[in-house]
């Protein structure tokens, strides 16, 4: 019954932002690693940001500076708030709770293009 759905997915300009929920429901949200994936076309899908159980957070070079990634253990809530967006950025992002043999939602589509 564990269910991972992920919103606030678009089109985009290079440039703008949007932030991106994925709310969790089943399960005991705050005892799990949260991470963003992404998949773009024709490429290997590649995490892109992850925060522990206790809050700290890392990652991908390419999204340093303008992605941020936090959670909201009440709401059992993760966000990715991603600004100055790139067109290397589109691709479907995927919420994961506890690593690749954990939870995956289904993915909500970025597309940043002019």
């Amino acid at each position: 019954q564990v269910q991972l759905v992920e919103s606030g997915g678009g089109l985009v300009q290079p440039g703008g932002s949007l932030r991106l929920s994925c709310a969790a429901s089943g399960t005991i949200f705050s005892i799990y690693a949260v991470g963003w994936y992404r998949q773009a076309p024709g490429k290997q899908r590649e995490l892109v940001a992850r925060i522990t159980r206790g809050g700290d957070t890392n990652y991908t070079d390419s999204v340093k500076g303008r992605f941020t990634i936090s959670r909201d253990n009440a709401k059992d809530t993760v966000y990715l708030q991603m600004n100055s967006l790139k067109p290397e950025d589109t691709a479907v992002y995927y919420c994961n709770l506890g690593g690749a043999m954990g939870y995956w939602g289904k993915g909500t589509l970025v597309t940043v293009s002019s």
